[in-house]
């Protein structure tokens, strides 16, 4: 984005992101999971910032997972959500409200396209547009 910026002072660069309205905060995270359809990645000790930018957040993780098979270790809440039946807890809140906004449509008709295509933002907007 500021091309080849490893030489410019941390100070100037964070004054620049302010001015374009970026704002980045450190994330004191105990632990961060990326779950896949295969596996779970669990940084224990990872570097966590937010990146908030004309609305938009982003979190950039820094560090070494371990990697481990789904199912293994114990069980958590959303495992056991998943076996009740109840799909509401699989698509998350902003997922919805980002489709709804899309595809100009209330976020029940996000939400039911959402879980339609397994929680896929793109497949969903295509649908309702």
């Amino acid at each position: 984005m500021f091309g080849g910026g490893g030489g410019m002072n941390p100070r100037k660069m964070k004054q620049m992101m302010e001015q374009m309205g970026i704002d980045m905060d450190d994330i004191d995270a105990e632990e961060v999971i990326i779950r896949t359809p295969d596996e779970e990645l669990v940084f224990t000790d990872a570097e966590v910032q937010l990146m908030e930018a004309q609305g938009q957040k982003t979190y950039q993780v820094v560090g070494e997972p371990e990697s481990r098979e789904l199912g293994a270790g114990e069980p958590n809440e959303d495992d056991t959500d998943a076996d009740d039946g109840d799909d509401d807890s699989a698509i998350d809140a902003d997922d919805v409200e980002l489709v709804a906004m899309r595809a100009g449509v209330d976020e029940e008709t996000a939400r039911e396209a959402l879980e339609a295509n397994d929680g896929d933002l793109a497949d969903a907007v295509d649908q309702l547009e």
